[in-house]
């Protein structure tokens, strides 16, 4: 007898195992989708930049967020209309038909899906986790990228400066000049086999700092050599090493260099063990010391105008040496003896800028009387110190006496010629100072009084109140205008 009602019909197994895998495919990307819309809503990924809150206003995540609410609304039908099913699969299947509910389940999870999907005209939206960092990884990301920064740049200092100072070192040594040996000739009248042959004789015993006549005997020229012992500086390199030996070779061509009327240039020199051969051009005429004997002794007469033509030539040198030559240059040893004169007795300045090759002693008797002050004081040399030498030579012209003389040992002497000539000038009696052997014309005589105020003012104790050789040399050529 019929009743009305259904039996319940079983599903079977197949459709049973079907429906959980079809169920499982649907439910894994839903899941992902939902959970992945929570984290947009809670607004975990919020932080403190503007980008960030701009997203938020995005109409897409508006559309995210309505579709959470159908996801949410569906997930709840779901399982609701699930909670009556027996299990089977992991997921409650029971009620009087399987079937129905199965058909429900796949109707359901459809809507679902459909619901979640986004549409296909819009923009895929970025996810927040990749376009917005949290603020602390921020912040680290930015100090790795300063301190990167810094690191490189401080190394890339670091590496050019050695790059720059090893090419600068390298320059140097492949520009470093050789060392030289053997005659170096920079005049071509000068054969440096013949110089080599006649300076290896006899010219080895002549003694130091003295010149020696050397005739070539390929072309019968007259030379002029000095034999110079050399010696280290108190700041300079040892003198057998070979920076010594390319610093002198470096003086001595500078010295070649020169090239003034007044001043005797370096013709040749060669560079031995301890010492070194120097050459110049033969002056016939001799020193000044030798002319200043002669005439003391009575063998040569030396009126006022030669004895002023050969101050003003000393000075004209020492103004070339001191503003016109391309290096400054200091005598440091000028002295009669130093000074050549051709015939017509017209000056030419020698031995000068020697003592960056040896140590020259301003005590020695020959030099000390012609050294200022200030080079036994403070041990100082300046241009001043050639003018205080100049005025002493000055004076030795003006008064024909030689300032070793044992007066001016005496208190008459007032110990010193520059001392006598002052002394002298102050009383008044400056014309007793002049050498007599000039005296002649009144005119003459007013220009020599004149000249001795000049040395005067050259020999004075300070260096600041000495003229310069520019000075020097206006003043002695203005005498004759006077």
């Amino acid at each position: 007898m019929a009743t009305g009602v259904e039996e319940p019909v079983e599903a079977s197994m197949d459709e049973l195992e079907l429906a959980t895998s079809m169920a499982k495919s649907m439910v894994k990307p839903l899941a992902a989708s939902v959970a992945e819309l929570e984290f947009v809503t809670r607004g975990n990924f919020l932080t403190d930049s503007d980008d960030d809150l701009d997203l938020l206003k995005h109409e897409d995540m508006k559309v995210l967020a309505a579709q959470v609410v159908k996801i949410r609304s569906w997930g709840s039908l779901l399982f609701g209309a699930l909670s009556p099913c027996r299990s089977f699969g992991g997921f409650p299947m029971g009620g009087k038909n399987p079937s129905k509910t199965l058909s429900l389940v796949f109707l359901t999870l459809f809507a679902i899906e459909a619901c979640a999907q986004v549409p296909h005209s819009e923009a895929p939206v970025a996810s927040p986790l990749s376009k917005a960092p949290p603020k602390f990884a921020h912040n680290a990301r930015l100090r790795r990228m300063i301190l990167g920064a810094l690191f490189g740049s401080l190394t890339g200092f670091v590496a050019s400066l050695l790059f720059l100072l090893s090419v600068r070192l390298l320059l140097l040594c492949a520009c470093r000049p050789p060392i030289l040996k053997g005659p170096v000739v920079f005049s071509p009248a000068i054969s440096p086999k013949a110089l080599q042959s006649a300076l290896s004789g006899d010219a080895q015993s002549i003694p130091n700092g003295k010149y020696y006549r050397v005739v070539l005997e390929d072309s019968g020229l007259t030379v002029a050599a000095k034999r110079l012992l050399l010696g280290a500086t108190d700041a300079g390199p040892p003198a057998n090493s070979d920076s010594h030996k390319r610093r002198v070779q470096h003086e001595l061509e500078l010295l070649a260099r020169v090239k003034h009327r007044n001043v005797m240039s370096l013709r040749a020199y060669i560079r031995e063990q301890e010492h070194v051969w120097l050459v110049y051009d033969y002056l016939a005429g001799g020193s000044l010391e030798e002319t200043m004997v002669n005439v003391r002794a009575d063998q040569l007469k030396l009126a006022w105008d030669v004895r002023h033509r050969i101050a003003v030539g000393i000075a004209k040198g020492l103004r070339y040496l001191h503003f016109e030559c391309g290096r400054r240059i200091l005598h440091y040893s000028l002295k009669p003896s130093n000074v050549m004169l051709e015939e017509g007795c017209e000056p030419r300045l020698a031995d000068f800028g020697l003592a960056m090759l040896a140590n020259y002693r301003m005590d020695a008797p020959s030099t000390a009387y012609y050294a200022a002050p200030e080079c036994f004081q403070s041990c100082r040399y300046t241009e001043k110190s050639d003018i205080y030498s100049f005025g002493m030579i000055l004076g030795v012209l003006l008064t024909g006496k030689d300032p070793s003389h044992p007066f001016f040992a005496g208190e008459t002497g007032r110990g010193s010629l520059g001392r006598w000539i002052r002394h002298l000038q102050q009383v008044g009696e400056a014309r007793q100072a002049l050498d007599v052997a000039m005296l002649g014309e009144e005119l003459e005589e007013e220009e020599m009084l004149m000249a001795i105020r000049i040395a005067i003012v050259c020999m004075s104790d300070l260096p600041a109140d000495r003229p310069s050789s520019d000075e020097l040399v206006s003043m002695l050529t203005q005498l004759h205008s006077f």
